[in-house]
């Protein structure tokens, strides 16, 4: 069942159906769950206070039958009794080393001697549907027993225990099927909304409210690589593959990968990096499409490099195969060196201790993370900043309209959590906004909306940052892109910093 969207053209769903089935609920303690009503009862009820929800805050029963209705498997991040920091820490790790077998064990044995009370021929490989951790602390394990809940909520060595599939459904059935993926070329853009310049590229009206145009003078992003985490990037759209070096691009390179897999337990497999969505290959034109000569939109950070990374089937990371490749998509950014800026234009209103240890990893590596703060319908309006541009490790960026005064998106999320923002929607037309690459093989661009264009295009102007600073500390870019913010000194309460001018920032001396 396809879902509702965070950005391009649609919105983030802040409700939707699990996608990887259910668990077997024929067991002994089938009577005793908490029905899927109560559950959602309680989880709008800490999400109406809290705008994110995270699982600390339900009861053990709550807990224990939200898994029970998805697929009956607990994320479970552990540590040592004597950790501390693991936010700073977790890339520093040796989970093979002695003292975290030891945790790790400690836990699993736990876990095993409780549920051998309802099927004593249960072993620890029971227990793990994918099997051991291999480099992070964490590990997901299916559990059975409603008292192994509290065993493990007693124990020290537990940072988190959450089920890892359980989301909200939405109670509109025709926004549930919605998920906004499917970006096509759109032939009756206003002759207002580009600039045809050299070789023969279309760039987009929303360039110019960063000054971006006058950005190019300095740097256009070469040497710098960014990582695209979302649904993909296409192979049928030519100018993220033959072409992507063409015209005034050149000397770089565009791959593919994808953390994403489909199914559960042996029947698990890795999906293909093609983008099935659209939603990623519109962010990764955002971002850096070449400045060709075909007609197609030009992207900000044109020089740069790209890869791609499916680690999502839609923006909503619901799943655990979605949270799974998040974190793990984050990983793969965060090992690479070349790698300076990651680009999310996804999220979720659950916080995930998978997604966190992700997070964790690339920001200790030194990657600057950019997270789309939120886009919805006006049904799921009121909700402020969305996981995981909650994190303080996240810079969350969000879309507003070429207004005089400050004015948010009509789809976009805003709140304290804010960094930047992006102009990326005409007041006179919410239809009219950023434009981008489609997934096919055309070169009719298409427009895109929400915080996920505003995020995508801010990854591209902190490229240019970076490429004009080679040597840069993340720190000094982003106070680049604060300082030169048209609300600093004073960060407002819902837009940040505000709207960064691309040209000033490219030209500080740091």
């Amino acid at each position: 069942m396809k879902k509702f969207l965070l950005g391009c053209c649609a919105s983030l769903l802040l409700f939707s159906c699990a996608k990887e089935g259910t668990s077997d609920l024929n067991s002994p303690q089938k009577d005793q769950l908490v029905s899927k009503t109560e559950i959602n009862q309680h989880i709008r009820t800490i999400m109406d206070r809290d705008g994110i929800y995270d699982w600390k805050h339900a009861p053990d029963p709550i807990l224990f039958s939200a898994a029970m209705h998805s697929d009956s498997i607990f994320a479970i991040g552990y540590q040592t009794a004597a950790t501390d920091d693991m936010e700073n820490n977790i890339h520093l790790i040796d989970i093979n080393s002695q003292k975290w077998l030891d945790a790790r064990n400690e836990v699993l044995d736990l876990i095993l001697k409780n549920e051998q009370e309802l099927n004593p021929e249960m072993t620890i490989l029971d227990l793990l549907p994918y099997g051991y951790p291999e480099d992070l602390p964490s590990m997901e394990v299916r559990i059975t027993n409603p008292s192994t809940i509290a065993l493990l909520r007693e124990k020290e060595e537990i940072r988190y225990l959450e089920s890892i599939s359980y989301v909200l459904a939405p109670d509109n059935a025709v926004e549930r099927s919605s998920s906004g993926c499917g970006a096509s070329p759109n032939y009756n853009i206003n002759a207002g909304d580009y600039n045809t310049i050299a070789p023969g590229t279309k760039r987009s009206w929303h360039h110019a409210t960063s000054d971006v145009p006058s950005a190019w003078n300095n740097t256009t992003g070469s040497g710098v690589t960014v990582a695209i985490i979302d649904t993909g990037i296409s192979d049928n759209q030519d100018n993220l593959g033959s072409q992507f070096n063409s015209g005034y691009s050149s000397g770089r390179f565009v791959q593919r990968y994808s953390t994403k897999y489909s199914g559960a337990w042996w029947w698990k497999s890795l999906d293909p990096p093609h983008d099935q969505c659209g939603h990623g290959t519109q962010m990764a034109g955002l971002a850096t499409a070449p400045r060709g000569n075909d007609g197609n939109a030009v992207g900000i950070a044109y020089n740069a490099n790209l890869i791609g990374i499916r680690a999502v089937e839609d923006v909503f990371i619901s799943s655990g195969n979605e949270k799974r490749g998040v974190r793990d998509a984050l990983k793969l950014a965060g090992n690479r060196n070349d790698v300076k800026v990651i680009s999310m234009s996804l999220g979720t209103p659950f916080s995930s201790g998978t997604v966190r240890d992700g997070v964790y990893y690339a920001y200790n590596r030194g990657k600057m993370i950019l997270a789309a703060a939120g886009t919805s319908f006006s049904w799921s309006s009121g909700f402020g900043v969305i996981f995981p541009a909650t994190m303080s490790q996240t810079v969350a960026v969000t879309g507003v309209k070429d207004a005089s005064n400050m004015v948010k998106c009509n789809v976009c999320h805003s709140g304290s959590k804010v960094d930047f923002v992006m102009t990326m929607q005409r007041s006179v037309s919410t239809s009219r906004n950023a434009l981008t690459l489609v997934p096919a093989n055309s070169n009719q661009p298409t427009y895109v909306s929400g915080s996920s264009a505003a995020t995508a295009s801010v990854a591209g102007i902190a490229a240019l940052i970076y490429s004009s600073h080679p040597g840069a500390t993340r720190t000094q870019v982003y106070n680049a892109m604060k300082e030169q913010a048209n609300f600093y000194p004073n960060k407002n309460s819902n837009f940040g910093w505000g709207r960064i001018d691309a040209n000033d920032a490219v030209n500080m001396s740091f």
